[in-house]
């Protein structure tokens, strides 16, 4: 595993947070409904270095 440092360093958080992730997978009720639902967010990470403001407005306006 030492052959692949990504992979190692995805391990070892994984190791470090172990309880948030137990939990993560383990309880029924999760904070995504809350947290996913943001279209303007999603907007601007999509529009991120491809196009100017202006294009990124009609799209916000659109979604809207």
């Amino acid at each position: 595993m030492d052959q692949v440092p990504a992979l190692t360093a995805f391990a070892t958080g994984l190791l470090q947070d172990l309880d948030a992730v137990v939990a993560g997978l383990s309880l029924r009720y999760s904070s995504g409904a809350v947290e996913g639902h943001n279209k303007i967010k999603m907007l601007k990470r999509q529009m991120f270095g491809r196009a100017s403001f202006d294009l990124l407005r009609l799209r916000v306006l659109h979604a809207a």
